[in-house]
């Protein structure tokens, strides 16, 4: 924040259309949005009037030149006589002092904070919802990972009862995709593998699979690199770069994973993802250098879904892309190597900044976006930098319902100022998971 000396105040009767604001206020003491921002309506200044606010700060660099009041020196006396005078002047029609503006106003004003109070209520909700359901499955699908050698035909029954209950609740309406953080300490492969099958299923209700098309992608999804079982740990979970003989061993994952799942009886097209997801549509990939039209169409979705995972979350952390990075480096670097029809509809699936990006937005303020519905991409949902709301009750805001406000960049974590560090505490890892949208936070 400025120093006191170098702010602007001005009075509530020389607001104007066009001023840039700051609202000194918890963001529920108020009905607007965000506590920044330009002024756009005269309702909005009936409503700005009814706070009840003595003075009000504004910013005369961000504000249109028309709406910036007469020089007098930022003096309250002096701003409260000139207030006095364009109310007796008449220039403009709301700075007249009538008693019944600021009741009616001050009736708007308070459905408007009630209404957001329940939203957000509502919205923190399925947001721990969807946490205690990501959290269930996430242990699940260690437990799974983990026995799936010891005891196939057991575990392979509960992962198809898993990814059927998944895709159950994909198929009851929209959904709403969420960036989730991992328990600390969660191993690193059974996280990607989590991610590859939430992110699959979703691709797959995109491209309207058949249920039978769709489960077969998220049981390929989730145990396509089975075959690293068979690998010694000690070049699987590898963060220095690989030698060319560790780097052939590794590359042998797809074959011993499709042999590995055909002896514990997978259904064939799930052997085929497993088999081919590393096959390149351009007749680059492994093991055997299919070209697009003999990869397994399910195999080429699990292929992005997979390439994505990895460049977010690859073993040297140091080599991370955000999001918005990763999408980016596979349209432009990767699209002869992968369905490029499937490609575009999983970046439209995930927005141009999906979940887990970290954003600077046009008033300055920063925060971490946290889901966005497949069906509405423009429209995420934005976790907000803001001190003086607690972090575990954290101020989270619709950018689809304010067209004042939009997402200027996307940022690196180490690009953040300290304290927004510090309180947006990025995730080292990102996971996705999903819930069901709901009218009365996601509207």
């Amino acid at each position: 924040m400025e120093d006191s000396e170098n702010q602007h105040y001005l009075s509530p009767g020389q607001l104007r259309v066009g001023l840039y604001i700051h609202l000194d206020l918890s963001w529920l003491e108020h009905p607007f949005k965000f506590n920044n921002f330009r002024i756009r309506s005269q309702a909005e200044i009936v409503q700005i009037k009814a706070l009840g606010l003595e003075r009000i700060r504004y910013d005369p660099l961000r504000s249109d030149p028309a709406a910036l009041p007469v020089r007098t020196d930022e003096i309250p006396g002096r701003a409260l006589a000139e207030e006095a005078v364009q109310a007796a002047g008449s220039a403009q029609p709301d700075a007249v002092a009538e008693p019944g503006i600021h009741v009616q106003a001050h009736d708007k004003a308070e459905p408007a904070k009630d209404d957001r109070r329940s939203r957000l209520k509502a919205l923190h909700h399925a947001i721990h919802e969807c946490e205690r359901r990501f959290s269930d499955v996430a242990r699940d699908v260690k437990r799974i990972e983990r026995d799936i050698c010891v005891n196939p035909a057991k575990n392979l029954d509960e992962a198809q009862v898993l990814i059927r209950a998944l895709d159950s609740l994909l198929t009851e309406g929209e959904v709403v995709l969420h960036a989730m953080q991992p328990r600390a300490g969660a191993p690193d492969h059974y996280v990607h593998a989590l991610n590859v099958m939430v992110l699959a299923l979703i691709l797959a209700k995109t491209l309207d699979m058949r249920c039978e098309e769709a489960r077969d992608v998220g049981l390929g999804a989730l145990f396509h690199d089975i075959g690293k079982t068979q690998i010694p740990d000690r070049v699987v979970l590898k963060t220095d770069p690989l030698t060319t003989a560790e780097a052939a061993l590794l590359r042998q994952h797809p074959e011993l994973g499709a042999r590995l799942a055909a002896g514990m009886g997978f259904p064939e097209a799930v052997v085929r993802i497993i088999l081919q997801h590393h096959e390149w549509c351009d007749g680059t990939g492994y093991p055997a250098r299919l070209q697009r039209e003999s990869i397994d169409p399910l195999a080429r979705v699990v292929a992005i879904v997979n390439m994505y995972e990895n460049l977010c979350n690859p073993a040297n952390v140091n080599d991370a892309m955000t999001p918005y990075e990763a999408l980016a480096h596979l349209f432009a670097k990767q699209r002869r190597k992968l369905d490029a029809d499937v490609l575009m509809l999983f970046i439209k699936t995930l927005g141009i900044y999906p979940p887990g990006s970290i954003v600077e937005l046009s008033d300055n303020t920063f925060g971490t976006v946290i889901s966005v519905n497949p069906n509405k991409p423009l429209r995420p949902h934005v976790l907000m930098h803001a001190p003086k709301v607690p972090r575990d009750q954290p101020l989270v805001v619709n950018l689809g319902e304010t067209a004042s406000v939009t997402i200027a960049r996307c940022l690196r974590p180490s690009q953040l100022p300290r304290d927004v560090f510090e309180y947006l505490a990025p995730a080292r890892r990102i996971c996705y998971f999903f819930r069901a949208e709901s009218p009365e936070c996601d509207s």
